[in-house]
């Protein structure tokens, strides 16, 4: 690929493909852990012709391996958190500039531009630790948002209610991006009638609360912030741009990201739409590390290119596919 910025001139299935191919032979050549990967398989690059055959490699590999394949040093380097403990996992970013370019040009492509927008973010969890990519986009989000209220709130669920009072009362479109536990902490002790208000929920309860049904949640998210429907950001650590869905559970990809659903009992195996299995991310912005990802995430595609998440896969499910990781 001659240059990153070719990623964001995708406009069709066949523009996907040759950057799709050209990006899994660079990354077969130069990252070690993914070649690694191919040769236990036992597989020749050359027999593959469709992206449905490409190899993807279990997201477990970026908490033990170097997940990289430059010669330059990494600019930045993002960690998971680890309260599962299960370990961390680590992405080497070359350029962070890419990533930079990837989650605003997603997020202009879903929403407008950031300076539309107050921006304020519940992200307790992830602002008590280092290394967070979650955290770094929505910092660059709220400064590119360029609002005098835009900010981070840790725990202080007082200050954010005023806030998104005082924003409501002056009729200014606002994000409220949460994790999901944090965000239910605050509409158990607040709730405000504010229908313009777009809450973007960031994913699971890490641990904090009882894991509840995502349909259950969003009801009472909508109930308490007075909204139809409750928005959801899909991303991970280990990849350089996110999913976004409106409501309803419904998430769709920007142009150079793409998921595949896989067979949870043969991994090499892609499902049809409408059937469940384990999801397969394919992000293009991953240049320099890996951009064939199989993740511990259950879902599904639908016809109209969406897909949903519909939990996760158990040890059990996703024995078979850690040959490397053993």
């Amino acid at each position: 690929m001659n240059d990153y910025n070719d990623i964001f001139s995708i406009k069709n299935e066949d523009d996907f493909l040759n950057i799709c191919f050209e990006t899994f032979f660079h990354q077969v050549k130069n990252c070690e852990p993914y070649s690694k990967w191919i040769n236990l398989l036992n597989i020749n690059i050359k027999n593959i012709k469709k992206i449905e055959e490409i190899p993807f490699l279990p997201v477990e590999l970026f908490k033990s391996k170097r997940v990289y394949c430059s010669d330059k040093k990494e600019e930045i380097i993002f960690s998971s958190s680890s309260t599962t403990g299960i370990g961390q996992s680590f992405h080497y970013v070359e350029d962070v500039d890419l990533y930079e370019k990837s989650f605003t040009r997603a997020f202009s492509s879903f929403y407008g531009k950031p300076s539309n927008y107050a921006i304020l973010g519940l992200l307790p969890s992830y602002l008590e630790r280092t290394g967070s990519s979650l955290i770094y986009m929505v910092d660059s989000l709220i400064k590119q948002s360029a609002n005098m209220r835009s900010g981070f709130f840790l725990h202080n669920f007082d200050e954010l209610y005023e806030s998104l009072c005082s924003l409501r009362n002056e009729n200014t479109p606002t994000i409220l991006i949460g994790v999901t536990y944090a965000l239910l902490d605050f509409v158990e002790k607040y709730s405000i009638d504010f229908p313009d208000l777009i809450v973007m929920e960031t994913g699971g309860m890490k641990g904090r609360r009882e894991e509840v049904s995502r349909a259950r949640l969003h009801e009472k998210f909508c109930l308490n912030f007075g909204v139809q429907h409750i928005h959801s950001e899909y991303g991970m650590t280990e990849t350089l741009s996110q999913a976004y869905s409106k409501g309803g559970g419904k998430f769709l990809c920007p142009s150079w990201m793409k998921i595949l659903i896989r067979d949870i009992h043969n991994p090499f195996k892609i499902l049809n739409k409408n059937e469940s299995g384990g999801i397969n991310i394919i992000d293009l912005a991953n240049y320099n590390s890996c951009s064939f990802i199989a993740t511990q995430d259950l879902g599904k595609t639908n016809n109209d290119n969406s897909f949903e998440i519909l939990g996760r896969l158990t040890a059990s499910d996703i024995r078979g596919c850690n040959l490397l990781v053993q």
